[in-house]
């Protein structure tokens, strides 16, 4: 039982302020910034599976043939070749209006727009090719799709997205498994505070504890009697900052919800993650009247 019974007469053998002393208000403090922590790994290691379930079949061929019109009927007949391809999932054309748009944000063009911009007109873009592999033989992919590019667009590039998205991916898993190590951190900082207060609540206490022992009480009686102001304590703290995180986790949330492209815009904690923070203010009771049972048993058979 996490919150042992204890006879009524029992309990006013001990102080019974809620909030009174330090040890809910630090514990409030290591739940909100453990349940923010966590959050933050979930949404990280999320949006890191995400771009890579998004990069891991997709390449851009990149045709720099000087004609434009060649360059554009190269473009045009290695979509529709690629297309007809049972391991191609789609290809897309990138349209030189999207190109301009996306330079005119670079070179501070009116809107970002660039489309009237003559500076980018004149320039001699690429004409670039999106294909989306289906399948696992990401190795057979490719070679089949260089064998279609060296026929029908001689000289062209295949870029694979991995290769510049991956190490992106790979640095938002690392902050991930980063958030993780400060939920274990700080779940053993808040096992040391649960430590430190039992072994202070035995010291302020030690001469209630003598008179028990000459009565007749247990270690185990005198521990539930400790175990259970102990836990009221922590489970105040806990309820707390699990409350001030998650005000301020459905802020983020509103305003992320205004986020609708981008890396930003994979990053969610979903069902699993919501159900995880749940989950942790309980798993944080139970670990914190564990901890204070077995500190407060092995300080008493000392005290022996």
């Amino acid at each position: 039982m996490i919150i042992p019974r204890v006879p009524v007469q029992h309990r006013r053998l001990l102080p019974d302020h809620r909030l009174s002393g330090p040890t809910p208000w630090v514990i409030a403090i290591l739940m909100m910034l453990t349940l923010l922590a966590a959050a933050a790994g979930v949404g990280l290691a999320r949006s890191a599976n995400a771009i890579g379930a998004a990069i891991a079949g997709r390449v851009t061929v990149q045709i720099v043939t000087a004609n434009p019109v060649v360059r554009a009927e190269q473009a045009a007949a290695l979509r529709r070749r690629a297309a007809a391809q049972s391991f191609v999932r789609s290809a897309r054309s990138v349209d030189q209006q999207e190109l301009r748009a996306t330079l005119g944000q670079w070179f501070g063009s009116e809107e970002g727009g660039g489309g009237d911009d003559p500076v980018l007109k004149s320039l001699p873009l690429p004409a670039l090719v999106d294909i989306d592999f289906v399948g696992e033989d990401r190795a057979g992919h490719m070679q089949a799709l260089r064998t279609l590019v060296a026929e029908e667009a001689p000289g062209a590039r295949i870029i694979p997205h991995a290769e510049w998205l991956g190490p992106v991916a790979q640095l938002i898993r690392s902050l991930a498994w980063v958030a993780g190590a400060l939920v274990v951190l700080m779940t053993l900082a808040s096992a040391a505070v649960v430590i430190m207060t039992a072994r202070a609540a035995l010291g302020t206490h030690y001469a209630t504890i003598e008179m028990l022992h000459l009565i007749g009480a247990t270690d185990r009686q005198i521990t539930r009697l400790f175990q259970r102001r102990i836990a009221i304590d922590t489970a105040y703290g806990i309820a707390l900052g699990s409350v001030v995180a998650a005000a301020i986790l459905l802020l983020i949330g509103w305003q992320w919800s205004g986020v609708t492209s981008g890396l930003a815009a994979t990053a969610s904690l979903g069902p699993t993650g919501w159900a995880l923070l749940l989950a942790l203010p309980l798993l944080a009771i139970a670990l914190a009247a564990l901890t204070a049972r077995q500190t407060l048993l092995a300080a008493l058979k000392k005290i022996l």
